[in-house]
């Protein structure tokens, strides 16, 4: 959890500074991808795990630093550009879930697959062994006569 905030607040201090001296933006987007990729891991080790106050203030941390990142993009991007961060970033997260839940589905349908043989296996066992169960009383019907 500490690595992770360390290296958020290390990629958030690139991007303070870039655009503290007077670059765009977009010479900072892959530290920006970098920032909210950890944060999003932080927070889903922060909701696996409950509530614990490691997580709990290094996600106070990084609303701080989120928070900062509003300021500097409303007062040195164009107009609306926050607002269309916003959407960019709901869009990639929607994006990671569906992934996300493509994966789960691959897997489980996979599983299913396997038990699927498994049990086609298990079927050809018992009905193979029925067969010969029954071609061995009508061998000792035939040959024995009586039971």
């Amino acid at each position: 959890m500490l690595l992770e905030l360390a290296a958020a607040n290390a990629a958030f201090a690139v991007i303070k500074t870039t655009l503290q001296n007077g670059h765009e933006i977009a010479a900072c987007g892959a530290k920006l991808g970098e920032y909210f990729g950890l944060k999003a891991e932080i927070a889903k080790k922060a909701s696996a795990k409950g509530s614990d106050s490691e997580e709990f203030w290094a996600l106070e941390a990084l609303r701080e630093s989120e928070a900062e990142l509003k300021t500097l993009l409303i007062y040195s991007g164009r107009a609306g550009l926050y607002d269309d961060f916003l959407a960019h970033q709901a869009k990639k997260k929607r994006e990671r879930d569906q992934a996300e839940r493509e994966k789960a589905l691959a897997i489980y349908k996979r599983k299913q697959l396997v038990w699927a043989w498994i049990n086609g296996v298990l079927i050809v066992i018992a009905v193979v062994t029925g067969l010969v169960i029954v071609a061995g009383l009508i061998y000792l019907i035939a040959t024995k006569g009586d039971i």
